[in-house]
């Protein structure tokens, strides 16, 4: 028999399995749940109505949050030379060439964006294995493969995001802490949500969002009515 914490029989008495709830009831509901000794991540699930096998149905871009992940962005550039040091001076935690591909080559991944001048996706590129799994991979779509390096630092410490579906047709993104007051929480999520719904495939058929959870870190997973959120 699976052994169940206090918090979690807790958790147990303040949801109704299988209920479907409003976002800010859900939020409400995440909020009073026991909290733990950190600031979790408040988290948006979705099951997107798309065929992930299908190339041009896609779902993948970028949103502002308009009052940021929580999270504190640490950044890194690949650049050579003035845009390196503009890149610094923006505000970059690292930058450079040659240095920064061998440290990151060889498995530090201590970063949580990146972003790379056009001249250097050609080496950028060879990091795939490393990047790729943790989806810090800079894009042209995303805004991090640039030569304006000062923009993309600051809309990433903004609180920009990507969003990228999975193979088994997901969306899985932080948007917030769990110590964002309701009504802050709230405006991340529709404005996450409508950019999603924004992105949507013209080649898509029927329902564009199957199912919508909302969770913590360590939290319950609500269901959530998207309906008003579009």
């Amino acid at each position: 028999m699976t052994h169940r914490s206090k918090r979690m029989k807790a958790i147990d008495t303040m949801v109704v399995p299988g209920k479907i709830y409003k976002l800010e009831e859900a939020l409400e509901i995440l909020k009073k749940c026991p909290p733990l000794k950190f600031d979790q991540s408040v988290d948006v699930s979705l099951k997107i109505g798309v065929d992930p096998k299908k190339s041009e149905q896609m779902v993948r871009g970028t949103v502002s949050l308009p009052h940021g992940t929580g999270k504190k962005e640490v950044i890194i550039v690949f650049a050579k030379g003035e845009k390196a040091k503009e890149a610094l001076a923006a505000g970059a935690d690292y930058a450079g060439a040659d240095e920064l591909l061998e440290k990151v080559k060889e498995g530090w991944t201590d970063f949580t964006a990146v972003v790379s001048t056009p001249e250097m996706m050609r080496e950028v590129g060879k990091l795939g294995k490393v990047l790729g799994p943790k989806g810090l991979m800079p894009t042209p779509k995303a805004g991090t493969v640039t030569n304006d390096v000062a923009k993309a630092i600051q809309e990433l410490k903004a609180g920009k995001i990507e969003f990228k579906m999975d193979k088994l047709g997901l969306i899985n993104n932080a948007v917030g802490k769990i110590s964002f007051d309701v009504k802050s929480l709230e405006e991340n999520i529709k404005t996450f949500f409508q950019a999603l719904v924004r992105s949507r495939p013209a080649s898509a058929k029927g329902s564009f969002v199957r199912n919508f959870v909302l969770t913590t870190t360590m939290g319950p997973g609500l269901k959530i009515d998207a309906s008003p959120l579009a």
